[in-house]
C-alpha cells in the first residue's frame, strides 16, 4: 500500500545535519510516510550516514554526478508514491 506522505530530501554532503533531518522525520508521531533521500554525490560521509538507516520507509537514491537541488527534489519526485509530498532539506529539523 502507498503511504499518505513522500518526504522528498534532496542532499549534498550534508554530515553536519543530515542525521538530525533524518531522524527528526523518524520521530513523527504521525507514521505512514515515506522518505525520498537523494544524494546528489556527495563526497563527505553522507553515504554512510545513510547507509547506516534501516528503516524499509526510507529510500535513498544516488546521484553519480551533482545535478544540483532542483533536479535532485525532480528526481525524488518521480519515484514518490505517497498521496502528498513534503520537502525536507537535509539541514532541517521537523518537529514531532
Amino acid at each position: 500500500m502507498c503511504p499518505a506522505v513522500s518526504v522528498i530530501m534532496p542532499v549534498y554532503n550534508g554530515e553536519k545535519f543530515l542525521r538530525t533531518a533524518v531522524d527528526s522525520v523518524l520521530w513523527q508521531t504521525f507514521e505512514d510516510w515515506e522518505l525520498v533521500v537523494v544524494d546528489d554525490a556527495s563526497t563527505d560521509s553522507t553515504p554512510d550516514i545513510l547507509a547506516d538507516y534501516r528503516d524499509p520507509r526510507i529510500r535513498v537514491l544516488r546521484n553519480e554526478t551533482n545535478r544540483k537541488p532542483a533536479a535532485c527534489a525532480n528526481r525524488g519526485l518521480a519515484v514518490a508514491s505517497g498521496r502528498y509530498i513534503a520537502r525536507l532539506d537535509a539541514d532541517d529539523v521537523w518537529l514531532p
